[in-house]
């Protein structure tokens, strides 16, 4: 896999990311450690003081993990947590059906590869984990699959469902899933490794299997091998040994508030906010087992379908059933870090945002937050597109423009020369030299000048059809370069967007083999810290 560096600035990422990525230090305001300098990271490896039971939590981690079938380097990581040492690499994802779209991966590998790179520098166990997205209920997120198709963008689907929901790791994958497969396997070419994917994905993915079982099968089949596990939130057992985060969101609820506000405009008044503020962080199941928001009022607290509380009343729930509590995006790192010992979290753009508004929180927490490592960014490029990508006149990111701009700025950079001017010269002199010789014959005969400049019209009608030829020559190949562009933008930026952000990976997996990843992470160099935008030649 040949790879090539391409820099952020000219990409479809945020102002806040290219930043973060190319000069930390004018957004360190919002972050505690640099991850691109070593003695940060080392320093956060120092000052982590994890208070939770290793034992206890080694057994809680244990327990989540052991519906998966884990491979024997992901096991054993799971025993070393049990060492004072150890610390962990942490990144998450929706539950996506057949494994969700390209970053999905990209996350997983680049966490395997700094877990792998920080542990070799700090000389003591990191361990790569991939967070459950299993509270979540967005499932109009988790339901849909993109495929690059023939001509476009294809996008495949399972039914909607009425909300609200219970978290999308509980519900069942439904009957239509083998519709749903039918209609990707039927959109997908035929190939050597067309079996494998499918034999993998059907292991996994089944109806009436939960979303969280499907998708966390289809990540350990894949990944596990090279020390990954699982975790997640939506366990009673791990709920009662993280439950503090939820009082002292309550307790402190006003004071959370405040220091969201003043982070969030901080960060507004540079870049942009990426989560809307709430007057709550936390979300309550109902006894249907439906994820409800909670929102303060004049008396206290309350849920959709008139559930009430009173402060007191609140916190008397969250200690005696703190599984009918759920964080919001800004509580889930906090309860994750109360739950694990976690020197980094690898993050998307969305994500690395959004932890620049929680700087001040982790305070109330009594916590400072970790190390944010960017994740991979890349854009693979398949053999067919990387053969007509050098004969176009654009550099791979202009292919983020509008279809109707590239063709126009193709047609100015690739002007091969003005026709009308170079026949025009043709003729005129044609006639430079056919007039003298046309007077001559005259002299001769005149009777015969007028069959002279026949011969002279004659061949100006040929030298007009000759012109005619070569427009539609070069039509017909400008027509063939303007349809390569088509594909090469269909291809690197679908829908107008980066392909990792909507193409699935199964559609990669399916045609250069369920290993790809294995190679893509052995691939990459020891010190890679994900600062440029990747092009990967398939």
């Amino acid at each position: 896999m040949h790879r090539t560096n391409c820099s952020f600035q000219n990409l479809p990422f945020s102002g806040l990311f290219k930043t973060y990525v190319s000069d930390f230090s004018e957004v360190s305001a919002f972050y505690d450690y640099n991850p691109f300098d070593a003695e940060s990271v080392e320093a956060k490896a120092r000052e982590l003081s994890y208070t939770g039971d290793r034992r206890r939590m080694a057994k809680l981690l244990k327990d989540f993990n052991d519906p998966y079938e884990l491979q024997e380097a992901a096991r054993d990581n799971l025993d070393r947590f049990k060492e004072e040492e150890a610390l962990t690499l942490v990144t998450g994802q929706q539950l996506g059906v057949y494994g969700g779209p390209l970053y999905t991966v990209l996350k997983i590998i680049s966490t395997i590869h700094l877990a792998r790179q920080t542990e070799a520098r700090l000389d003591r166990p990191v361990i790569p984990v991939f967070w459950l997205a299993d509270e979540d209920h967005d499932y109009d997120e988790i339901r849909r699959l993109h495929l690059l198709g023939r001509e476009e963008l294809q996008t495949f689907e399972l039914p909607s469902r009425p909300q609200p929901l219970p978290p999308v790791a509980d519900i069942r994958l439904p009957d239509e899933l083998l519709q749903l497969r039918s209609q990707i396997r039927g959109e997908l070419y035929e190939t050597d490794f067309s079996a494998d994917v499918w034999q993998l994905l059907d292991c996994c993915f089944r109806p009436d299997t939960t979303f969280a079982k499907a998708f966390g099968d289809f990540i350990t089949r894949l990944f596990s091998k090279h020390g990954l596990v699982l975790a997640g939130s939506n366990d009673p057992a791990i709920k009662a040994q993280t439950k503090e985060v939820f009082r002292r969101s309550v307790e402190h609820a006003g004071a959370v508030r405040e220091a969201l506000e003043a982070q969030s405009e901080r960060i507004s008044d540079q870049f942009y906010q990426q989560v809307t503020l709430y007057d709550s962080n936390l979300f309550y199941f109902s006894d249907e087992g439906n994820r409800l928001k909670i929102s303060a009022t004049d008396a206290g607290w309350a849920a959709a379908g008139g559930r009430e509380w009173t402060t007191g009343e609140l916190l008397e729930q969250i200690d005696s059933t703190p599984e009918r509590f759920s964080p919001n995006v800004f509580l889930r790192p906090l309860l994750q870090d109360r739950l694990l010992p976690t020197l980094g979290y690898v993050a998307g753009p969305g994500e690395l945002a959004y932890y620049g508004q929680m700087k001040k929180l982790y305070g109330y927490f009594e916590a400072k937050m970790p190390v944010i490592f960017p994740r991979m960014t890349a854009t693979l490029v398949e053999p067919a597109i990387s053969r007509i990508l050098g004969e176009l006149p654009f550099e791979f990111y202009e292919y983020d423009r509008r279809i109707e701009d590239l063709d126009s700025a193709y047609i100015e950079r690739t002007e091969k020369m003005d026709i009308e001017a170079v026949f025009s010269e043709w003729k005129r002199k044609v006639e430079q030299v056919a007039d003298p010789k046309k007077d001559k014959v005259a002299t001769v005969d005149p009777t015969l000048e007028g069959a002279a400049g026949k011969a002279t019209a004659v061949y100006f009608g040929e030298l007009d059809k000759l012109k005619g030829k070569v427009y539609r020559a070069v039509k017909q190949q400008d027509q063939t370069q303007l349809n390569r562009i088509r594909r090469i933008k269909q291809n690197l930026f679908p829908r107008d967007g980066l392909q990792e952000r909507s193409v699935a990976a199964i559609y990669f997996m399916n045609k250069y083999g369920v290993d790809m990843w294995d190679k893509l992470l052995d691939a990459l160099d020891e010190g890679e810290t994900f600062d440029e935008h990747k092009l990967i030649e398939l």
